[in-house]
Order: structure tokens, then C-alpha cells, then sequence
């Protein structure tokens, strides 16, 4: 079976296996250097209790009349363990004492411990030493145990590690293999979660909260490009009609020019409806080119009012801007806020009665700047309300118009671009009152550093 070295298992077996080998061969170093501490600490005590033994052995033995202190001392040496051996030489000079007589052992194999002792009044240098060799023979067979069993626990431990690497990574695999199976055609599959209540479960979680708001995002593009081919369909079908109906056969001029005229028509339609579509795509991408700066809602709210005087003057309704607060500052792009207050003008005017009254203004309320719509139309019910703001959605047949239903979307878009909220309040035969809330401070500090 061939290793992928690239995979998250392998690197976790290896990573393993390199920490448990150092931590194993620190450990090992420790033992073997505390054992070699040990046994060398019970040598030097040995060797020390044995100085101490002598020195009180010849203390005691030349207070005793006519004794033979060589005698005593190599009967006394007798006692020690054959590995040993003791020295004693006169610092003033004298024939020293060895034990045994005939071996003078090299030090590099024994612990000693030189010691001056008072023998009658005679200074002496007393040398004991201990042969390290059954020391040496038990560090040698730890190090053979240790050389021995670290490399089989290693092994045993990697083949552990490999095994619990593969069980615990198997959920990630399952994941895998699952998330591969969704595809544009099935995005309401969701993956099983695990329910272990650990990092995989909130993967899971998060991989399916992914997969919703995908599933929406998708749903919603596919409406929307449904509903604009819809609306394209009946300008692009108006404008062929009206071609080959002209073409047909021989006509007065003034008949090509009706036909002319209802090309020109449609064709403005379609061109305001593709200019919707992409400015609502590039609010999407973040896209939207809009410059802020300071300006008067109150100027664009007339400015808007007086573009569609004429318009509202043909049905005899008025329209009226309320005087408000006096400083009516925000930050804000005037091309686009334009846009906004003519799509909401331009709604009021649809569903309002001939002779009624459009109203306009803006007030402060709870720090913010609202600027507020209202028309004496024929209203909106409750459960089309939290819908109107959506792309080419129309709530019923007596508020379509003939439009493609993206006034309200662009100006709730615009609205967003400008951190402002966009409410409305209304009531079937009552009319409806839109209001858009701007942020003020942020405005007001925003001109002051623009005139610095």
C-alpha cells in the first residue's frame, strides 16, 4: 500500500514518533545517569563508614599495652571486602602499609577516599579504595535493558499511534467523502454530524450552516436570473413583434413611427432594467463605486421631488416637502441617494389616487436623521410587507404596474451602502409611510473634516 507522505495521518505518526523517541531517550539518559549516581553515592558512603571503622579500630588499639599495631591493622583489613584495599603511609616519613601487600591497584578502576588520621601523635594519609567493577556490570546490563526495550516500545508505539491517527482521523474521511457527494443539483444534503460534542461536531456544524446559506444563495440566484429573463422576455418579444409586424408590409411614415416609438419605448424599459440589474450586482460584489461625502437630505429629497413634478402634476397629485430639522447632514453619495428617494417617490405615485398628496421630510429622532415618504395610496397589506423589498416580487395584481419590481431592492441596497435602515409602516386603503434612517454624527464629523 503506498504512504502519503503529504497526509495529515502520516505527519501525525511521524511527529509522534519523533516525540516519543526523544522523550524516551531523555528518559532513559536520566535513569542510566541517576542509577550511576546511586551506586556511586552507596561506594563513597561504604568507603566513608569503613575510614571511620579504622580510625576508631586504632584508637582503640594503641591504648592497649604491648600491642602489635601491624598486626592488629592487617587482621582488621582481613575483614574488608576482597575488591578492596587500604593504604597507610607516615607523612613524616616511614615505611607505609598496603593491604593486600602485593597489589597496588590502579585507580581508574576503584572509588577511594583519602582521609589523614593521628596515629600516637604521627600524622598518616589513610587510602581506602573500592573496586567500581559490579557497578560498571549493572550499568552495563541497564544499558543493554534500555538499548534493548526503547526501540520495541517505539515500534509498538508508532503501530498505536498509526492505528489511533486512523480511527480518530476517520470522521474527517466520512466528512470528506460526504461534502464530495454535494453538488449544485443536491445542496439540501446535509453531513451526518457525529455527535461527539468535540472540533469534528463543530466542523460539521459549521460545513452544514455553510451549505444552508449556500443553498440560499443559490435558490435566490436562480430566481433572480429566472425573473429577469422573464422581464426581458416582453421587451425583447415587444421589439421583434413591433420590427416584423413593420416590415410586414408597406406603411404610412406615421406608422413606422408609432412602431418606431414603441421600439424606442421598450427598448428604454430593457435598458433601465439591465441598469438595475447591474448596480444591484455590484452592490453584491462590494462593487458599487459610491464616493461619500457630506450633503443636505433636504436637497436631494427637492431636487428629487421637483424631477418628478411633472409626472405627479399629470394625475393632480402634489407632492410637498415639509420643512424639518435644520441641519440635515450625512455622509452620502448624492447620485445614488437621488436614485433611492426617486425609486420611493416614484412607488408613492404609482399606487396613489388621482388627487391625493405626496408627502416628504425629515426629522431627528433618537440621534439618527430620518428622512420619511408618505403617500395616501392604496397601501400595503401585512404579509407583503416583510416581502416588498425583494427583487421583482410584486404583492398582488393591483399593485402591478407594468414595472420589473427592482425599485424597492435598489434602494434598500442603497440604503445598506449608506448604513442607513429603510422601515414602513402601511395599511390597506390607508397609504404607506416609508422611512429611512440615517446616521448623523458620523456625518457631522465626517464634513468638519472635510472643511479642515
Amino acid at each position: 500500500m503506498k504512504i502519503n507522505t503529504r497526509s495529515v495521518r502520516f505527519r501525525l505518526t511521524v511527529w509522534y514518533a519523533l516525540i516519543l523517541s526523544a522523550a524516551l531517550c531523555v528518559f532513559s539518559l536520566l535513569i542510566f545517569g541517576l542509577m550511576e549516581q546511586r551506586l556511586m553515592g552507596d561506594i563513597r558512603r561504604g568507603l566513608d563508614e569503613e575510614a571511620a571503622r579504622f580510625e576508631e579500630f586504632v584508637q582503640r588499639e594503641v591504648q592497649i599495652p604491648d600491642v602489635n599495631l601491624t598486626d592488629e591493622i592487617e587482621e582488621f583489613c582481613h575483614a574488608l571486602p576482597s575488591s578492596s584495599y587500604l593504604n597507610l603511609r607516615p607523612t613524616a616519613g616511614g615505611a607505609p602499609f598496603h593491604h593486600p601487600a602485593a597489589v597496588v591497584p590502579p585507580h581508574v578502576h576503584y572509588a577511594t577516599l583519602t582521609r589523614a588520621i593521628s596515629i600516637q601523635n604521627r600524622p598518616y594519609m589513610l587510602e581506602i579504595g573500592a573496586s567500581r567493577a559490579e557497578m560498571h556490570r549493572a550499568l552495563e546490563l541497564l544499558q543493554a535493558l534500555l538499548m534493548s526495550l526503547v526501540p520495541v516500545v517505539i515500534a509498538i508505539s508508532c503501530l498505536g499511534g498509526a492505528w489511533l491517527s486512523r480511527r480518530a482521523l476517520r470522521p474527517v474521511d466520512e466528512i470528506t467523502s460526504a461534502a464530495r457527494a454535494i453538488g449544485i443539483e443536491n445542496l439540501a444534503y446535509r453531513l451526518p454530524a457525529p455527535g461527539t460534542g468535540d472540533e469534528l461536531e463543530r466542523l460539521t456544524e459549521t460545513w452544514n450552516a455553510t451549505l444552508a446559506r449556500l443553498e440560499a444563495a443559490v435558490a435566490v440566484l436562480w430566481s433572480f436570473a429566472g425573473d429577469a429573463s422573464h422581464e426581458l422576455r416582453t421587451p425583447v418579444a415587444v421589439i421583434r413583434t413591433s420590427a416584423e409586424l413593420a416590415l410586414r408590409r408597406d406603411r404610412d411614415p406615421e406608422a413606422y413611427r408609432d412602431s418606431l416609438r414603441e421600439i424606442a419605448a421598450e427598448s428604454e424599459r430593457m435598458t433601465e432594467l439591465v441598469e438595475d440589474l447591474l448596480f444591484l450586482a455590484r452592490r453584491d460584489s462590494r462593487d458599487a463605486g459610491m464616493p461619500m461625502g457630506p450633503l443636505d437630505l433636504r436637497d436631494v429629497l427637492n431636487e428629487t421631488a421637483r424631477e418628478l413634478h411633472g409626472l405627479a402634476e399629470a394625475r393632480d397629485i402634489r407632492i410637498r416637502v415639509l420643512p424639518g430639522v435644520e441641519d440635515a447632514t450625512i455622509a452620502g453619495n448624492p447620485a445614488a441617494l437621488r436614485r433611492l428617494f426617486l425609486a420611493l417617490f416614484d412607488n408613492a405615485l404609482k399606487y396613489s389616487a388621482d388627487g391625493s398628496e405626496v408627502t416628504a421630510s425629515v426629522v431627528s429622532k433618537d440621534g439618527r436623521l430620518v428622512a420619511i415618504v408618505e403617500d395616501e395610496g392604496i397601501g400595503i397589506s401585512a404579509e407583503d410587507i416583510p416581502h416588498i423589498f425583494q427583487r421583482f416580487y410584486r404583492a398582488d395584481k393591483a399593485r402591478s404596474d407594468g414595472g420589473h419590481g427592482l425599485g424597492l431592492s435598489l434602494a434598500q441596497s442603497i440604503a445598506a451602502a449608506h448604513d442607513a435602515v429603510i422601515e414602513v409602516e402601511s395599511e390597506p386603503g390607508k397609504g404607506s409611510v416609508f422611512q429611512v434612517s440615517f446616521v448623523h454624527r458620523a456625518a457631522i464629523e465626517l464634513a468638519a473634516g472635510s472643511l479642515r
